[in-house]
């Protein structure tokens, strides 16, 4: 991994003296999206770049998370993806659909929308157990629809552990991946997940506009998308003559058929150009970094008397720290004034660095809730 100096230097947001902890929430862009966005639109005067950016995207998601590119559809945005997985599913006579209270609500209006029955495991002081999502799950359960990384305290779910449950019982794992891309390791086949989706805007710091949808490769031709376009069929259409075939319908055979038409291609070109970043850099590299700089957080807030609502278990922790604090929004303004980015959420304050943060800027937020508070 590159020295902090050097990591620094790809993210301006650090040359305006401003500490962003808020990673969880919205990130700043870092300088290669930048720069690539700006190649890009200086490109597009000339009509000098078309599709490989989108391409590019796909392949790379696809190595973040250990799947095959032709595994991977373009979505907008995570809530996209859901809808998607949620309208591909059957839904036998009496079946439910499991989730959890501390989700975040896109990952369940899906589900809700399709007045099915959703049970909700509950948590036990901000943890998700094992043993409640094996009462929770049984034969009539079609999914269990989860994030990794629970947005609110930043508990991480065992993803593979849940996805033994589900299969057990004829159930798919849908996975919300949005606090987790980027910051941690996530391998879908040593965790044996079905569908898992991202957007680009928090942790992979890309832009708004761009996310990922994986399908397992093996359920891809099963599924019969609810929208199609143009993206979604078989190249060999446009090769039969100088004329597009609109006689018949057929939909490709990896997982662009979940594509309709023309996506915000300058997004993907910033997210193709932050996730190539985020690869060189290496997520397990970026993920010890970041659970460094939570566990030293983490020890500061108890020593000062914090009470944590995040999971002191290394196999359930993130890049999200979570501490009781009266009145949170208040603080968190006057945070923001200060040029300190936090969350108000649980009734606390949620505090998300990215790779790039240093101990010493934990130390300035904490001096400065210290005087604040």
């Amino acid at each position: 991994m590159e020295s902090i100096q050097r990591i620094r230097e790809y993210f301006p947001i650090v040359e305006e003296k401003k500490i962003f902890l808020n990673h969880a929430a919205s990130s700043p862009l870092c300088k290669p999206a930048v720069e690539a966005i700006q190649t890009y639109l200086e490109s597009r005067i000339f009509q000098r770049e078309h599709g490989f950016h989108l391409y590019q995207a796909r392949e790379l998601f696809a190595q973040l998370i250990k799947a095959e590119g032709e595994e991977i559809a373009l979505v907008p945005n995570a809530s996209t993806g859901l809808s998607i997985v949620a309208n591909i599913l059957d839904y036998p006579n009496g079946s439910n659909v499991v989730t959890a209270d501390l989700e975040f609500p896109t990952v369940i209006y899906p589900w809700l929308r399709k007045k099915l029955n959703v049970r909700y495991v509950q948590n036990v002081n901000g943890e998700l157990r094992l043993q409640d999502f094996e009462k929770a799950v049984d034969d009539q359960t079609v999914a269990v629809v989860l994030s990794h990384v629970e947005y609110a305290n930043g508990f991480r779910n065992d993803l593979r552990a849940i996805a033994e449950i589900a299969h057990q019982h004829g159930a798919f794992l849908v996975v919300d991946a949005c606090q987790s891309a980027g910051v941690l390791n996530i391998d879908v086949k040593r965790d044996d997940v079905d569908f898992l989706t991202s957007s680009c805007y928090k942790w992979l710091l890309g832009p708004c506009g761009a996310g990922f949808l994986y399908v397992r490769k093996d359920l891809i031709n099963e599924a019969e998308p609810a929208y199609v376009g143009w993206l979604g069929v078989k190249r060999e259409i446009f090769k039969t003559t100088d004329l597009w075939d609109n006689t018949e319908l057929r939909l490709s055979e990896t997982a662009r058929r979940f594509e309709t038409g023309t996506p915000s291609i300058i997004s993907f070109v910033g997210a193709a150009a932050a996730l190539a970043m985020i690869l060189n850099i290496g997520v397990k590299n970026i993920e010890s970094r970041v659970i460094d700089l939570t566990n030293y957080l983490i020890d500061r807030l108890k020593e000062e008397g914090y009470e944590l609502q995040t999971a002191e278990n290394p196999d359930h922790r993130s890049g999200i720290v979570n501490f009781k604090i009266r009145n949170p929004m208040k603080m968190v303004y006057k945070l923001y004034q200060l040029g300190i980015f936090v969350s108000a959420r649980m009734n606390g304050i949620r505090v998300s660095p990215h790779f790039y943060n240093t101990e010493e800027e934990l130390d300035t937020f904490l001096s400065n809730l210290r005087k604040l508070s």
